[in-house]
């Protein structure tokens, strides 16, 4: 069975390592997931959506969730937080980072305000960096794993990445970035993505070598049944109608059609590709036919399990706002296996 196909109720028969880890920012538990795929035990989380800690406690069941602003619980005084969060093996996060996208005019966006849907607090999100490394400089754990979006290494965004180094330097940990591509690594999408792994200096760890190259999954391989069809008298419709341009996106069609690219954020999916990055906002429609692709193929592509309960959530919105598990086991296996069989 391919690894990507698999159940929450697999977690039982796999081996545990002894080694904690709390997640920021956790949404619906996807690194939180490739974390238990590779032995880790998960103690709770910090989330600020209602309706993403309500997946994540239905699907993880964790000993110390908190429901709340980062910025809230970086506050919290030491003596009201469980004392195990204070023995943390990992510190897990991935701070909201639509601001550093590459769509866009993304400059625009940095420093202002934003909130991502009804139910969540106002964020300046090019903030959340720093206080979820706040957070890392209060509960010090040996290992912090941070996940970002690309467009955080490219053009004016560097001299951010910048500020983020630094102040890993400033808490104490010496910190490594890596620009990793999910397909690379057992996953049936293409989802580049950058990652903060950082040891405490006091450990004296040496230098993280990551390197994935495994076999493309294509979308054959994990197509199952349709999704919603194209309504025939759509605009979407009729530009699926005139697909053949080589290229995959149908924005680029739209301009043959009117003179003009609109903004138009679907994808051509076809069978001998690997899907592109599945995104909260994304419409991807089959190649072959007028479809959406289906709610099981993105749970598929996205690698979460075969049972996970969504509690009616948008399956779109959920995974692609998430880490794909078995790109986080992938990770956080060879942390275990580079650091960790050191320190223990």
């Amino acid at each position: 069975m391919p690894e990507w196909l698999w159940s929450l109720k697999d977690l039982h028969d796999i081996p545990k390592n002894g080694l904690k880890v709390f997640s920021c920012f956790s949404c619906g538990g996807g690194s939180t997931m490739g974390y238990k795929l590779a032995g880790y035990e998960i103690i709770g989380n910090v989330e600020i959506d209602p309706q993403m800690m309500s997946l994540y406690r239905q699907n993880h069941n964790p000993k110390h969730p908190f429901l709340m602003p980062i910025q809230e619980f970086k506050l919290i005084p030491d003596n009201e937080l469980p004392k195990e969060l204070f023995e943390l093996d990992i510190l897990d996060g991935s701070p909201p980072c639509s601001v550093f996208s590459t769509s866009g005019k993304r400059e625009e966006k940095w420093g202002a305000a934003h909130k991502f849907r009804e139910g969540q607090a106002i964020q300046h999100l090019d903030d959340l960096f720093f206080d979820f490394l706040d957070v890392a400089e209060k509960l010090k754990p040996k290992v912090i794993i941070a996940e970002n979006v690309k467009g955080l290494i490219i053009g004016t965004a560097k001299g951010f990445v910048k500020m983020i180094k630094d102040h890993f330097e400033k808490i104490g940990y010496q910190v490594q970035l890596f620009l990793l591509n999910s397909a690379a690594m057992g996953v049936p999408q293409k989802r580049e993505r950058v990652f903060f792994i950082a040891f405490r200096k006091d450990l004296r760890l040496p230098k993280l070598q990551l390197s994935f190259n495994e076999r493309p999954i294509l979308y054959k391989e994990i197509r199952t049944g349709r999704g919603r069809p194209l309504s025939t008298d759509s605009l979407t419709y009729q530009r699926w109608l005139k697909r053949r341009p080589k290229d995959d996106n149908l924005g680029d069609i739209t301009s043959r059609i009117e003179g003009k690219v609109k903004s138009f954020n679907s994808i051509l999916v076809k069978d001998n590709k690997v899907l592109n990055t599945i995104a909260s906002s994304s419409c991807f429609i089959r190649y072959d036919e007028p479809y959406f692709i289906s709610d099981e193929d993105i749970i598929r592509s996205q690698t979460f399990p075969q049972d996970y309960n969504f509690l009616n959530a948008d399956v779109q919105y959920v995974c692609g706002m998430s880490v794909p598990p078995v790109m986080m086991r992938k990770i956080s296996s060879e942390v275990y296996k580079q650091w960790f069989t050191r320190i223990q």
